[in-house]
């Protein structure tokens, strides 16, 4: 024993340490291995990465491993170095049952690019199974009128293992009367016969006892015994005959049990009960046979008993065997063959190997993203796939070199921003009539490639910015947006500096980097800086890195910060004062004398009134709001005093007003010598006022006229959109026939006004309001707002520069 065991694990050792590593097929690029069954866990089947030409080095970052659907997978490989490995020990009887190669196929999968080899690994069987009889002993009754040559099957001894380590032979123990000779039934094994060899007598042998041994082909080999008990009877000596020498038939699979497959007739010649047929399964049949057809013993009728599957065996072999009922029965056997007939009652099955569940939208057309493998165990039409998906997606399935395995690739460009997701159905549909189907969704994101740059809100960016902001505080900001996510839609922004033309301004402003906050480092002034603009830049956190710019105009808007100042009477130690001398014979109406005055401010900002704040004579002088000239009332009387001192206010038209005094002293002297001169020094002072006058009313009239025919034209591009717009907003305009007038425009959130007499810009117009007021309707659409603005850019450098007109004629 101690030897035999030797000899059995040298065997084992060496069939494991010499594992054929053989390549099977160049062409399908598969790889086929040998191993023992029962080898431990851990034992080497082969080093498959080497055999496949793979780098071991990428094997890791590849993610090589081994495909499996089963819970607890037989073999693993090693993503270190590529070898595989048993799992698990192997029961080859129990992965194999009944077959005499047992060849288990592996697929081995590689990822970035996705690459499947297949790899079998055939399990060598090994002597592990004694032969054993279904029954230890057995009893033959056997009439003593047997001829020699009769024969009596017995019931095959069964051994788990296959191949040369199955039964092999059978040994009858030494005997007078019957010989062994053994039935070859392929699949089904070895049949032991007993045959008569010589005429039994009853009388000189009525019990024998034989010893049948099964024996394997194992080295050593392993044997079972049966003991046969024989029962000499007396003279039955006809058997029964069947009807038919071939019995055939075809049965639909999935027939309902109590089916009737086909129905034997056996008959015996012989008279009473040596004539009485039986029928009965052979001794043979298989159990797993036994557990789906059963017979009917009086009408031998073959019944479905249970359920009939095709793709599990399409063709059976059954072995009747007739019973006549005599003391010693004789019975004869007749081979059933039943052929099963394939339905189409498999649906197709889906199996996804391999699948990238995330690609960048940039991916090339054809690039694969997971591979598909369909199976159908029906055969023929029925087992004949054809795999499917959509047509509306931007991917295809492409068919494989290996049977029944798609792999599904892109068929044109992505795009995230459109559709970041897709569900894709694969559908699988058989040839059958009717045909099965099924289907297996898989889901499939895209992910984010830099290809979208920022986009401003608005191009380009107008700002209306007072003067006098505060330095380092925000002024107004920029925003823009990207259409790609997570970094490569982070946004920052800056500010262009390249030192020329406006942009030498951007040194004076800030932004935030983040959300496009702008601010002033200086405080601008209206009077030194009309307008300016510079360029801001949007990139995205993008690699690389994708950015757009946009140019920002800003027009300074005047505010009232520049007081009067007063040209005449000239100031002197931080006053003005003058002394005008005039004779006493000044006639009513007659001029005095002009204060004269400026303002740096434009519009109504810069628009001066005059009003005489004190004097000493309220009947003597009047002074003219708008102009400044001082002139008498009345004629001066003997009882008037000699000298008059005026104070004279000067302000502006600004929200708050700011102004400055002038003081002018009036001396009445006697005409005399002088007379004469002053009435000619007066006489020119006032031709020179007529003729400033005369040319100041020329420009304030073409001022005006410039005005109304601005108006005139707003109304008319109003009419000509809209008769309802101008029944709506230019009802009740109320114009007063005065240089000023207000006019209130609306874009979006932006308000522009023209002021009147009364008003500067900023004032708040009281709703409902229109009595000074020319609304124009917002109509949110830019050729129409650049036309509107148009307009109203004249107007407002007509009226702004009108006062500056008037004051260079002063």
């Amino acid at each position: 024993m101690e030897q035999r065991g030797a000899q059995q694990w040298a065997r084992r050792c060496l069939l494991g340490c010499v594992a054929a590593v053989l390549l099977c097929s160049v062409a399908s690029a598969q790889l086929r291995y040998s191993i023992s069954e029962e080898v431990e866990e851990g034992n080497v089947v082969g080093n498959a990465a080497k055999d496949l030409g793979l780098d071991r080095n990428t094997l890791k970052e590849r993610k090589y491993r081994i495909v499996s659907s089963r819970a607890e997978p037989l073999f693993h490989v090693s993503q270190t170095d590529g070898v595989l490995y048993v799992s698990r020990k192997i029961d080859r009887e129990k992965e194999c049952p009944q077959s005499n190669t047992c060849l288990i196929n592996l697929k081995t999968v590689l990822e970035n690019p996705l690459e499947v080899h297949y790899v079998g690994v055939e399990v060598l069987d090994v002597n592990d199974h004694s032969p054993s009889f279904p029954e230890e002993e057995t009893k033959l009754d056997i009439s003593e009128s047997v001829l020699p040559g009769a024969k009596f099957q017995m019931k095959a001894a069964q051994d788990g293992d296959s191949g040369s380590f199955s039964v092999q032979q059978y040994k009858l123990s030494e005997n007078n009367y019957f010989r062994l000779e053994v039935k070859d039934r392929g699949k089904d094994g070895k049949i032991p016969i007993l045959v008569v060899k010589k005429s039994l007598d009853r009388e000189t042998t009525g019990h024998l006892t034989l010893v049948l041994t099964a024996q394997d082909g194992g080295k050593p080999a392993k044997t079972g015994e049966m003991n046969i008990l024989i029962n000499v009877l007396d003279v039955n000596d006809n058997v029964p005959v069947f009807s038919k020498d071939v019995y055939s038939v075809r049965l639909q699979e999935n027939a309902a049990s109590g089916t009737t497959v086909i129905q034997v007739n056996a008959t015996d010649l012989d008279d009473g009960s040596n004539g009485e047929v039986v029928y009965s399964f052979s001794n043979s049949m298989n159990q797993n046979i036994m557990a789906l057809f059963e017979i009917a013993k009086t009408t031998g009728e073959l019944i479905v008993k249970g359920p009939i599957d095709y793709e599990d065996n399409d063709i059976f072999e059954i072995e009747i065997q007739a019973s006549d009922k005599g003391l010693a029965p004789l019975t004869t056997e007749k081979s059933v063959i039943i052929k099963i007939v394939d339905v189409n009652d498999n649906a197709p099955e889906i199996e996804v190997t391999s699948f990238s569940s995330l690609i960048p939208e940039d991916s090339r057309p054809a690039t694969t993203v997971a591979l598909i493998s369909v199976n159908d165990l029906d055969s023929g039409l029925n087992g004949k796939v054809i795999c499917s998906i959509a047509e509306d997606v931007p991917f295809a399935l492409s068919p494989s070199s290996q049977d029944k395995m798609y792999s599904l690739v892109t068929k044109s460009p992505l795009d995230r921003e459109k559709k970041s997701k897709y569900d894709i159905s694969v559908v699988a549909r058989d040839a059958g009539q009717p045909a099965l189907s099924s289907e297996k969704t898989i889901s499939v994101f895209i992910s984010d490639v830099n290809d979208n740059s920022p986009e401003f809100s608005s191009s380009p960016y107008t700002f209306y910015l007072s003067e006098g902001n505060n330095a380092g505080g925000p002024i107004f900001s920029v925003k823009a947006f990207d259409n790609d996510e997570n970094e490569n839609a982070k946004i920052s922004y800056h500010i262009v500096r390249d030192g020329r033309g406006d942009n030498k301004l951007s040194s004076f402003l800030s932004i935030n980097s983040e959300n496009g906050q702008i601010s002033a480092l200086k405080s601008f002034d209206f009077e030194t800086l009309k307008s300016f603009h510079f360029q801001v830049v949007a990139t995205d956190g993008g690699s690389p890195p994708l950015s757009s710019n946009v140019t920002v105009k800003v027009f300074i808007l005047d505010q009232n910060d520049n007081a009067p100042v007063i040209l005449y009477p000239v100031s002197s130690n931080g006053s003005a004062e003058g002394l005008e001398e005039i004779p006493r014979n000044l006639k009513a109406g007659d001029l005095v004398t002009k204060v004269r005055a400026y303002d740096a401010d434009i519009g109504y900002n810069g628009w001066l009134l005059f009003s005489l704040q004190q004097v000493s004579d309220h009947s003597l002088f009047s002074l003219d709001r708008y102009t400044g000239q001082i002139r008498t009332l009345r004629s001066f009387t003997e009882t008037d005093d000699a000298e008059h001192r005026l104070l004279i206010l000067v302000k502006d038209n600004g929200n708050v007003s700011l102004s400055a005094t002038a003081t002018v002293i009036v001396k009445l002297v006697e005409p005399k010598e002088a007379f004469a001169a002053s009435d000619v020094k007066s006489a020119a002072k006032v031709d020179e006022e007529d003729n400033v006058t005369f040319y100041l009313i020329i420009t304030l009239g073409s001022v005006s006229l410039l005005f109304v025919i601005s108006i005139i034209v707003l109304i008319a591009m109003q009419c000509s959109k809209s008769t309802e717009y101008t029944s709506k907003y230019l009802q009740d305009a109320n114009y007063d026939g005065t240089l000023c007038h207000s006019i209130q425009y609306r874009s979006g959130d932006k308000r522009y006004m023209l002021v009147g007499p009364r008003m500067s810009i900023g004032s708040t117009v009281v709703p409902g309001s229109h009595a000074n007021t020319l609304v124009l309707p917002d109509r949110r659409h830019t050729s129409g707002e650049v036309r509107y603005m148009e307009v109203l850019h004249f107007i407002i450098n007509v009226r702004t520069y009108a006062p500056e007109m008037e004051k260079l004629l002063h």
